[in-house]
């Protein structure tokens, strides 16, 4: 897997080439907590359903997605995207860094590996061989 980037005008680029999942309860409340460093090739990908019922009768598609970095000890761009479209792209510090943003998908990356990336360009985690998606 690998997480790709394809801005409205320019090539694209590979963000990310080793690629983790956070998909279970605990492993989105534990993230990237506890981890001194981040390798410079390494995403963490958060995939969210959307609310269920009764959640939903407050929420649209895309709930609030809030990401602190409590315990992570390096420096984070984090991209907030709905149905692949980048909705915010954020530099969070070590320890401090908190952000928000309705969203499907959250990708956590090492600090300056986002660098280029804004709201309203494509993000997407596909597999390395075909290009086609998970």
């Amino acid at each position: 897997m690998r997480v790709v980037h394809r801005p409205a005008e320019g090539d694209e680029r590979v963000l990310a080439g080793d690629v983790e999942f956070a998909e279970s309860a605990l492993e989105q409340a534990r993230g990237l907590m506890f981890r001194s460093s981040v390798p410079d090739d390494f995403a963490l990908v958060f995939p969210f359903e959307p609310p269920g019922w009764p959640l939903s009768r407050w929420f649209d598609d895309e709930g609030w997605r809030l990401i602190h970095m409590l315990f992570v000890g390096a420096p984070l761009d984090v991209l907030w995207l709905a149905d692949g479209e980048v909705r915010k792209a954020e530099r969070l510090d070590p320890w401090t860094g908190v952000g928000a943003a309705r969203a499907d998908t959250v990708i956590e990356l090492p600090a300056g590996a986002a660098e280029g990336v804004s709201v309203g360009d494509v993000v997407e985690v596909e597999s390395d061989a075909d290009g086609s998606g998970e």
